[in-house]
């Protein structure tokens, strides 16, 4: 096998002189020789003026040395003459190896290509896709090829462009910083397209291997321009956002798109109040986000010209991940470095896992839930929904059980108490997994059941405290969401709260003015001085949109994009991290309709299933609020004798109401039927009671009572005419 190319250029000077001291004048054919093939194998043009310069004088030196032996002169003359060819050889070697490093051993050239296309290639194909020619050596992304090749060579700069390509249904993994590795340059001079704008098993990409710094310059007054300068002038000051600490940067792409670490000597950085580091920086709080470190010191600072999570990641492509991991987690979202922001439901040889997701009106919290009960559904995960507010949830029809309603929502809690209380009666020692599934109780605007003001207060506040101390490791999981972090909403229990974190994750979206404050009383371990009140309700220039007005009427069948607001911005805390900023998936299709054919998950058929219906309208607690029932015996003897009235659990503001007379709510069963007959469609208690003019209490036990009668039936909580 003759030499390469790189061994072909480098020592051609060398054979050179050797040939002109054998030959004498004759080696200039040689020279003319070894020029010619310089151009045909594509030498570059520094590789080629090199080879020239240092030819000229390897050769020259030879043809010397060759008249003072052949004239009979000193041979030492002749020998010193070896000085200077040899410098020159040595010289261009040291060009040459500079710009031709040494390609893999095996790497072989595809016809038509530059010395500088194979090394790419070869390197590409040696440290990211393969084969590779090192024995052990483990690839980024073996079959991740470059495709379409093309090299951009200019005075101060070589880059080069292409496409990652994989066969059909795999996804790229190749990171900027993978590439950044192999090629040894910054991480700045790799661009990678956007995923969202092209198929997941190709993505272009752009190399810079050779670049100019781009460094903003000080202008002539002395006003500080570059990132490190207005940090050190405008918020390492006393009064600045974060006083003592300097900035060094890790990238930088212009003055509205860098990334860097904050540091403070040996001290804590401590809370940062995002709003003032804005106003120092003279940017928007959307445009900036802070990624806490292992080090107390440190913070990492990201500005953003547009916002990372602006454009959303769809819910339909990422279907595949909805469904629960090896580990228990499901994907909800999105990072801001782009990474899957994931959430436990269950972990492996424990049992269940609790959620606290925390939300304001039009925060994207019920898409949320809608995305949690779609990924419990494709997790084979029962559900009981507790939903206060009726005919919120989308996907109730995914759940086991739907208490829809305020009083239908207790029936809920109770019933998740009592399946509870029924396996720990029949597990005696925990062990996971279970033969039973999995089941997420998900409570639905928790401060409608929690708070003081609520009619079921301390029953709720007894029942959610035991469900979240006790349930995990029954299998059993709390998903709580309220709409803002403070402990009003909880019914004051710091029980609850503390629980839930421990016990799993944490999603903190945006929340009205003065009511997302994570910091005193409210302070979460992890999320140390967020205000969810300071997430703006919409991106900058979204002002400026609105104002463009169209006349043609109102779009109904239009639908919202990603762009049109920041509903599902927020912050994601998992067990043992710091919160994160991320977005939850943007529902570009309805959750229900990704179920494909699969039922909702069923509860086992237990004593308390079984008698669900009586356990969801039997109170849990004495006519005081308090005592709660603690065995599952008692709580089916509670409701064997039917369901008593409502614990008056606060004091009564006005004159009391008169009971109705018995014979009157014996006359509701047939209007009952009447009406269920007429509107052939499944209600709640609650409507069945708001249309016959009465209240849900007087409703709930004639239903009971007609269904015993199989007159009527129920279907997670909804009632028809049998």
């Amino acid at each position: 096998m003759g030499p390469t190319r790189a061994q072909f250029i480098q020592y051609a000077p060398a054979a050179l002189a050797v040939g002109a001291l054998t030959v004498g004048p004759w080696s200039a054919l040689a020279a003319a020789a070894a020029g010619v093939g310089a151009w045909a194998v594509n030498a570059s043009a520094p590789a080629l003026r090199s080879l020239i310069a240092c030819g000229i004088t390897a050769t020259g030196s030879g043809i010397a040395a060759h008249q003072i032996i052949t004239s009979g002169m000193n041979p030492l003359i002749a020998l010193g003459l070896a000085v200077p060819a040899g410098a020159a050889a040595l010289a261009h070697h040291r060009n040459t190896t500079s710009e031709l490093p040494t390609l893999p051993a095996t790497a072989t050239a595809a016809p038509g290509q530059t010395s500088q296309v194979q090394l790419i290639t070869a390197w590409w194909a040696e440290f990211i896709s393969g084969p590779t020619q090192t024995e052990g050596r483990k690839l980024i992304q073996p079959g991740a090829d470059l495709a379409h090749l093309a090299l951009d060579v200019g005075d101060e700069h070589v880059s080069f462009t292409g496409v990652i390509t994989l066969p059909q249904g795999q996804q790229v993994r190749v990171k900027a910083a993978d590439i950044a590795a192999v090629y040894q340059i910054p991480v700045s001079q790799v661009e990678m397209g956007d995923a969202k704008h092209y198929a997941p098993n190709a993505l272009p990409i752009t190399v810079h291997l050779t670049k100019a710094a781009e460094q903003p310059q000080i202008t002539a007054t002395g006003t500080p321009t570059t990132p490190e300068q207005v940090w050190a002038a405008h918020v390492a000051v006393p009064e600045g956002a974060m006083p003592g600490t300097t900035l060094a940067l890790t990238r930088y792409d212009g003055p509205l798109d860098w990334e860097g670490i904050a540091t403070r000597d040996r001290k804590a950085i401590g809370t940062v109040n995002i709003q003032d580091l804005a106003g120092n920086l003279d940017l928007e709080t959307i445009q900036i986000a802070l990624a806490p470190t292992d080090k107390p010191s440190q913070m990492g600072v990201r500005v953003m010209k547009e916002h990372a999570l602006m454009h959303g990641t769809m819910l339909s492509s990422v279907v595949d991940e909805l469904a629960m991991d090896a580990r228990g987690y499901i994907r909800l979202g999105t990072y801001i470095d782009a990474r899957p922001a994931l959430v436990p439901l269950a972990q492996p040889g424990s049992g269940a896992r609790h959620l606290y997701l925390v939300g304001g009106s039009r925060s994207g919290k019920s898409g949320c839930l809608e995305q949690v009960l779609l990924s419990a559904h494709r997790s084979r995960i029962g559900v009981i929904l507790a939903s206060p507010q009726a005919g919120t949830i989308a996907g109730a029809p995914l759940s086991a059980y739907c208490g829809d309603g305020l009083d239908e929502a207790m029936g809920a809690l109770r019933l998740a108490y009592a399946m509870m209380l029924d396996r720990e009666a029949r597990y005696r020692s925990p062990s996971f997994p279970f033969t039973d599934p999995l089941i997420l109780t998900v409570i639905d605007e928790a401060h409608m059941l929690l708070s003081v003001s609520s009619p079921y207060h301390l029953e709720a506040k007894a029942i959610v405290e035991q469900l979240t101390r006790r349930s995990l490791k029954r299998g059993i999981g709390v998903v709580l969401a309220t709409q803002t972090p403070l402990a009003e909403d909880l019914g004051n229990s710091t029980v609850i709260r503390s629980q839930l974190l421990i016990g799993g994750g944490a999603v903190f979206l945006r929340c009205a003015r003065g009511q997302g404050s994570l910091v005193g009383a409210n302070a979460v371990e992890g999320a140390e001085g967020i205000d969810l009140s300071s997430i703006p309700s919409s991106w900058p220039g979204q002002y400026a949109k609105v104002a463009e007005r169209d006349m043609t009427g109102l779009a109904t069948a239009a639908a919202a994009g990603p762009e049109d607001g920041t509903f599902g911005l927020g912050y994601l805390l998992t067990p043992g991290s710091q919160a994160v900023q991320f977005r939850s998936l943007h529902l570009d299709v309805a959750p229900a309709s990704l179920t494909g054919t699969m039922p909702p998950v069923a509860v086992e058929d237990c004593d308390s299933w079984q008698h669900r219906e009586a356990i969801t309208q039997t109170a849990t607690v004495d006519q005081r609020g308090k005592n709660l029932i603690g065995s599952l015996a008692d709580l089916l003897t509670a409701a064997q004798h039917g369901p008593p009235e409502r614990p008056p659990q606060r004091a009564q503001t006005g004159p009391a109401t008169p009971a109705g007379p018995s014979d009157g709510q014996e006359l509701i069963k047939p209007r009952i039927l009447e009406l269920l007959r007429q509107e052939s469609i499944p209600m709640t208690a609650e409507t069945i009671a708001r249309k016959l003019g009465t209240s849900a209490k007087h409703i709930k036990p004639r239903l009971s009572e007609l269904k015993k009668r199989d007159e009527v039936t129920n279907e997670n909580g909804l009632w028809r005419a049998a």
